[in-house]
């Protein structure tokens, strides 16, 4: 199969005018064209050719085509449909990676991780990428492994400590399940087309400090966005009308996060995973 330097802005541009291909602003459509960058994300997958891993979002197949020479299987789904004929051209057929021609959000992703996949690791699009690392992190079968490319006010938002500005719900989901590292900035040149913003690569590495079974993540995960729903108040008072059944009097709330050894004053932001996680068994009690 004939290599082709994707990092190359020369070889990125060639391509697209070929095919007739104008990135979308709105899809998220950057491309990355750093080589370092490229040796980082795949550094901090850590594979070592036995596992299955998921890719979201290839574009014209950078990092498809280190992560097929690092790994055992990949699994690719691309939305666009020029960007999937670019990589039909060049892997139709060949069964790895194996390409699904898909909204990631509609494209089955707990199912896939089912069957065996371990590893998420994608430059993913800007339009989607929380929503489908959400998808990623709470299904029955989460990876073990996940390194993304994502914005940095996303990034910051994934790592946020407890009363940090960053901190919200999508925080609190993440770090029940993983510990989140930020591992390096990269500036927009990074990218072809630049970005009007700075990216950065985080990994997620899955812990279980916290385990729950279905319904009872399904509970925490739930009380978590009920009370950041009103982030700026103090729970005693705003989850007095939660919805969801999360509903409870104030004096039950104060009573509820002194047991979690948090103030009874306390606003979403202030309480750590650990604190959520009592103050959900105290909720469901």
């Amino acid at each position: 199969m004939t290599e082709l330097n994707l990092t190359s802005p020369g070889v990125v541009a060639r391509i697209l005018s070929e095919h007739g291909i104008k990135p979308s602003r709105a899809m998220g459509q950057n491309f990355l064209i750093d080589r370092n960058i490229l040796d980082i994300i795949v550094a901090a997958a850590e594979l070592n050719g036995t596992q299955k891993v998921l890719e979201i979002g290839p574009g014209l197949g950078v990092l498809t085509e280190r992560l097929v020479k690092e790994a055992a299987h990949v699994t690719a789904i691309e939305k666009d449909d020029a960007l999937f004929s670019v990589l039909f051209e060049r892997w139709g057929g060949a069964g790895n990676p194996e390409l699904i021609h898909a909204d990631a959000l509609d494209a089955g992703i707990p199912g896939i991780l089912g069957a065996g996949v371990t590893h998420v690791v994608s430059n993913l699009p800007y339009s989607v990428g929380v929503r489908v690392l959400m998808i990623a992190a709470e299904c029955e079968n989460p990876p073990e492994i996940m390194v993304v490319l994502v914005q940095k006010e996303v990034a910051e938002r994934f790592a946020a400590a407890p009363d940090s500005e960053d901190i919200g719900s999508v925080s609190v989901r993440l770090q029940r399940r993983y510990d989140v590292e930020v591992l390096h900035s990269v500036k927009p040149q990074c990218f072809m087309p630049r970005p009007d913003v700075m990216s950065c690569v985080v990994r997620f590495r899955r812990h279980g400090r916290w385990r729950m079974e279905g319904a009872q993540s399904v509970y925490f995960d739930g009380l978590v966005k009920a009370a950041f729903a009103h982030r700026r108040k103090q729970l005693a008072s705003s989850m007095r009308s939660a919805g969801g059944g999360y509903a409870r009097a104030p004096d039950f709330v104060r009573n509820a996060l002194a047991a979690a050894g948090a103030s009874p004053a306390a606003r979403p932001g202030e309480l750590s995973v650990e604190q959520w996680v009592r103050l959900s068994e105290l909720w469901g009690a």
